[in-house]
């Protein structure tokens, strides 16, 4: 099976909306008939790239599916940014797709039999890499999440599939690809509005979303006052705090859910609704594993996961027993629920003692003087590490902060300083570049 099936066989009649924006709505025919015109215009491909940098919207899903129909290897460009040569010097694509048009190139790669499309890793902890995930293990991870979800006998249609992420990033054709093939019709923002996702919310009856935790700030801080008829939320793309949590929660009366997983290996641990109702108390957990994966906790406190099916190209990062090492921190609680603690690579050690910096950071926010903060780990020649802040907001004096960091967390974990900053560095995805900081 390969992904353009998953529009060209959408259960939907070719006369029902299928694609919609806040403003226009595309039929499923005439989302297939572009996505076939498309593929006429391309050509046969045979296993070479087309690099495509489109807005969010129905002529990028036509697009994509149209790469796949002539037998090529989709690869996303974020629309916004400029500097997309090394991009293509990397992917070597045979054809460059932008809103004039398609430009042929020279120099085109062949790709392995079965690739679908090019994605890059977050880049948080050093250079973004290219990663090549194949049709066949990317249906599997889409029938891998959507089991444990299908309910009922199947005559009902699932409520459209809301993408508030652009779907040149991991989430965004994620989420776009789960809800065609979970048959349900897909809402595209091209840009994320609080009053706009309101509108969509309340206009299509979405009842589940995904959203980053930068997405959910902007609600908690905006004038929008009412999600309904908005029930259960799903953190992407970067760690969601128990804190940011708790506040978005008390504003909207919806269960947040974390989840985890990563673009090498898709998503491999999340909630159910069950398990939302069943341990409200557990919120700022990513859930559990979902079916066919396997996960543990090595003697170090990284997660070691082994899904089903993972990226091409990874084989470095595989153990003879199939793990792979994700870089981040975790514990499992009796109940089978996974707690991140933070990224390996992120610890900070002070003299032998580690710090989280999400657990500072939790502390610091605590302070009406800030909106935004990170951690971060800086040389010590005595102590070989000390935390830093850096923070966005109102400045206060820094033995305020010290004076508040001291009432919650022990001394080795209050910050040796404290700088403000007018925003925080961050990725296309809302991840705190910390190597940036440092």
């Amino acid at each position: 099976m390969t992904l353009d099936s998953l529009l060209l066989g959408h259960p939907f009649g070719d006369d029902e909306g299928l694609l919609h924006t806040i403003d226009r709505t595309v039929t499923a025919g005439e989302a297939r008939a572009a996505a076939r015109r498309i593929a006429e215009e391309l050509g046969s491909l045979d296993g070479r790239a087309v690099a495509v940098q489109l807005a969010n919207g129905p002529e990028l899903v036509s697009t994509m599916v149209g790469v796949w129909l002539a037998g090529g290897v989709y690869v996303p460009l974020n629309p916004r940014d400029p500097d997309v040569a090394s991009v293509l010097e990397v992917t070597a694509p045979a054809a460059f797709v932008t809103g004039d048009g398609i430009e042929r190139l020279a120099g085109a790669r062949t790709y392995e039999d079965d690739v679908a499309f090019v994605m890059w890793t977050s880049g948080t902890t050093g250079t973004p890499r290219a990663i090549h995930h194949t049709h066949t293990a990317y249906v599997e991870l889409l029938d891998r999440v959507l089991g444990p979800l299908r309910g009922g006998d199947g005559t009902r249609r699932p409520t459209p599939n809301l993408i508030p992420v652009s779907m040149a990033l991991n989430a965004g054709l994620y989420n776009s690809l789960f809800g065609l093939r979970a048959g349900a019709s897909l809402v595209i923002m091209d840009r994320f509005e609080p009053e706009a996702f309101a509108e969509l919310v309340r206009r299509f009856e979405i009842r589940s979303t995904v959203l980053p935790p930068a997405a959910m700030a902007m609600l908690t801080d905006s004038d929008v006052t009412d999600l309904g008829p908005l029930k259960y939320v799903r953190s992407i793309t970067a760690p969601l705090s128990p804190l940011q949590a708790t506040r978005f929660a008390a504003k909207f009366p919806v269960f947040v859910l974390n989840g985890y997983g990563q673009a090498e290996i898709g998503e491999v641990i999340g909630w159910t609704a069950a398990d939302a109702k069943a341990h409200p108390e557990k919120i700022g957990a990513v859930g559990r594993p979902h079916p066919g994966v396997d996960i543990r906790v090595d003697d170090d406190g990284h997660l070691l996961v082994r899904p089903p099916n993972t990226a091409v190209g990874i084989a470095e990062r595989i153990d003879a027993e199939g793990f792979i090492d994700t870089g981040d921190l975790a514990r499992i609680d009796d109940d089978g629920f996974v707690w991140i603690e933070g990224r390996a690579g992120d610890l900070i050690n002070r003299g032998g003692n580690k710090v989280f910096p999400e657990s500072v950071e939790e502390v610091l926010r605590l302070s009406p003087a800030v909106d935004d903060v990170a951690v971060v780990g800086i040389p010590d020649e005595r102590l070989g590490e000390v935390p830093v802040a850096w923070l966005v907001g109102r400045p206060v004096p820094d033995d305020e902060l010290t004076d508040l960091c001291r009432q919650h967390l022990v001394a080795y974990k209050v910050p040796a300083a404290f700088h403000w900053i007018e925003e925080l560095p961050r990725s296309e995805i809302g991840k705190v570049l910390r190597s940036a900081l440092r």
